[in-house]
């Protein structure tokens, strides 16, 4: 992996630990999977990855959050994201 990357993996990772206490609360976290072209790939975890509202979680909170703290980062895609009308799809117990 270059040396580039690494240090962005580390920032975003920063930017990352000011949300995650939110995510935990209910049940979710995230992780990096890797960053190409300026853009984020990440893997929702726990509840994130079933809930119907990770798309809002994944663009108003996780995206703007690593943003701001890493200007160069151009976007966050997450690679199991759930579609709001996904019939599996659970909200969080502390939501439902």
């Amino acid at each position: 992996m270059p040396e580039e990357n690494i240090r962005l993996i580390d920032q975003v990772e920063t930017a990352l630990d000011s949300i995650r206490p939110y995510l935990v609360a209910d049940g979710g976290n995230v992780k990096i999977l890797d960053i190409e072209n300026n853009i984020v790939k990440l893997e929702l975890l726990g509840a994130c990855g079933t809930c119907p509202m990770s798309t809002m979680t994944l663009k108003a909170g996780v995206e703007e959050a690593i943003k701001r703290a890493v200007p160069q980062i151009e976007g966050v895609e997450a690679v199991n994201i759930t579609s709001p009308d996904d019939p599996n799809a659970k909200m969080p117990g502390t939501l439902a």
